[in-house]
């Protein structure tokens, strides 16, 4: 049996509370989510949002994805258009992905007062719009917005959204409780009803649930347990009020408890990896006690767990942790996992398994440096220049030594705020001083040191500063708190992303911008 993973982080999920994703974010969270191998990304809603437009514009030449296909998202035609003049539709086939999805009223009582339409014109709606895109080539899933409880309310129109979606050519109807209040135990009564009304076999039904009864993982696992084989989820469980359907969590119970094979192979242990990576670029703290992923997820104390763990791990332990890229903990301490390191390196072409001892200290050294407040799950260049400095044959050749620099912020009486950097620092024996300026500390930093550069690095021209995240970490206080800096770069066809920790935020402004250039660097002449 066939099963589809198809995640909407990056539209469902963006609709968390204190997520803004930006282009280059979307773009890096889909490579992500195809490294973890789901099937289908649901990539945003094409015309209603411009930022989603540019999505799927620049995805078109800038995403090679092995294992998913991008999925537009949009709406049905509007009551009383024909299809062909809703500019909303036509943003969705200008979208130009293989696959759309389209929201459509399940339940009666939102198809009265909220679309203000008939019962008969919404069918039409959902008839027109689907059959008028499996036309244009696209596979078409129907996402029935508010259906479990429409479905209580009214299951013979529940019944009739979902027979007409599919009569009219839709691959699969997704049963969404959008509202968050279903029980598992109600998910799978509403499975039974309908396909005994129906006909329908459950493998042509699909499942999308809000967590608002906290139940939202367990119900999509009765659903597919109930015989469907679509299930929708987010990264991390990312999503409106108390969020979505925690993807991770769905793929780790069915693949290791259900066994059920929905990854490809290999998949699986990029997890954890993927998982904090997604967190640092939606500039959220990872959950540390989330099932499977987090920190905490195989943590143990000292004492009766520890001393069954000597005898044998899964004592204490519900799966092997590697599995999912994790790794088991002793003491209540920031811990990197080896199985993790090992994976990453690996992927980064830089392989640690016959280098145990060169494994441990990468391990321990990011064990410090996550310590004091480190993270390179979304900064894969730091990452690889910490790995490639315990390699004597792979370390990065250091492109100039600092001296000092100074950064200057002046408050003009015209309300002006200009900021100028100064750096000096020796460049292949030659010492060099350069000043700039800038709209911002970091920026009048990042212009002087790439002036003192210059000359002897031409190629500096083509970097260009992307995105700057700053996080006060958790636990600290005021203005006097540790900040963790992420800068992205762009330059010669591709981005990375590096990171510097400190008190100041300047400072750690400046680990992760000598990081960067360092990389850029090191790459370009590679």
């Amino acid at each position: 049996m066939t099963y589809q993973v198809y995640d909407t982080t990056l539209r469902d999920g963006a609709q968390r509370e204190g997520i803004s994703y930006s282009v280059v974010d979307k773009l890096a969270v889909a490579r992500l989510l195809d490294e973890f191998g789901v099937g289908f990304i649901e990539g945003g809603w094409p015309g209603a949002v411009p930022k989603d437009t540019e999505f799927f514009r620049r995805a078109r030449t800038e995403l090679d994805l092995r294992h998913a296909l991008l999925v537009a998202f949009g709406a049905t035609r509007r009551a009383g258009l024909t299809v062909a003049d809703d500019p909303q539709v036509r943003a969705l086939l200008n979208a130009e992905t293989p696959a759309i999805a389209l929201v459509a009223k399940a339940d009666l009582r939102h198809v009265e007062r909220a679309l203000r339409t008939t019962p008969a014109e919404n069918l039409a709606m959902i008839r027109d719009t689907v059959a008028h895109l499996v036309a244009e080539g696209r596979r078409v899933f129907v996402d029935g917005e508010h259906f479990f409880d429409g479905y209580r309310a009214d299951p013979a129109y529940g019944a009739a959204v979902v027979e007409t979606a599919l009569d009219a050519g839709a691959e699969v109807m997704v049963l969404c409780d959008t509202n968050g209040g279903m029980l598992p135990s109600q998910v799978t009564a509403a499975i039974a009803d309908l396909t005994a009304r129906t006909g329908i076999g459950p493998e042509r039904l699909g499942i999308h649930c809000q967590n608002d009864t906290a139940c939202a993982v367990a119900n999509t696992i009765a659903a597919v347990e109930a015989g469907v084989r679509h299930f929708q989820g987010t990264a991390n469980g990312y999503g409106e009020r108390p969020g979505n359907a925690d993807l991770f969590a769905v793929v780790a119970n069915l693949q290791l408890k259900l066994g059920i094979p929905v990854l490809p192979d290999g998949c699986l242990e990029q997890m954890v990896r993927v998982s904090h990576a997604i967190a640092e670029i939606a500039n959220i703290a990872p959950d540390t006690h989330q099932a499977y992923v987090g920190a905490a997820a195989f943590a143990h104390k000292a004492g009766l767990h520890a001393s069954a763990i000597k005898v044998d791990p899964l004592l204490y332990n519900h799966v092997d942790p590697a599995v999912v890229g994790n790794d088991m903990r002793i003491l209540v301490t920031e811990m990197a996992g080896r199985a993790s390191i090992e994976l990453k390196s690996r992927e980064l072409g830089l392989d640690l398994a016959g280098r145990p001892e060169t494994l441990s200290r990468v391990t321990n050294r990011v064990k410090e440096l996550e310590a004091g407040g480190w993270s390179f799950e979304a900064a894969d260049a730091s990452f690889e220049l910490l790995v490639r400095s315990e390699l004597p044959d792979r370390a990065p050749a250091k492109p100039f030594s600092l001296e000092s620099y100074r950064v200057i912020v002046e408050h003009r009486e015209d309300g002006a705020v200009v900021s100028e950097a100064t750096v000096k620092i020796r460049v292949r024996g030659e010492r060099v001083i350069a000043t700039a300026e800038g709209n911002g500390p970091v920026n009048a930093l990042d212009e002087a040191l790439r002036a003192g550069l210059a000359r002897h690095y031409p190629e500096l021209r083509d970097f260009g500063l992307a995105d700057y995240k700053v996080r006060i970490l958790e636990g600290s206080q005021g203005t006097g708190a540790v900040t963790r800096v992420l800068v992205e770069t762009t330059g010669a066809g591709r981005d990375w992303t590096t990171v510097g920790v400190h008190p100041n935020v300047v400072e750690a402004s400046w680990h992760a911008l000598v990081d960067a250039l360092t990389y850029g660097l090191d790459r370009a002449h590679v």
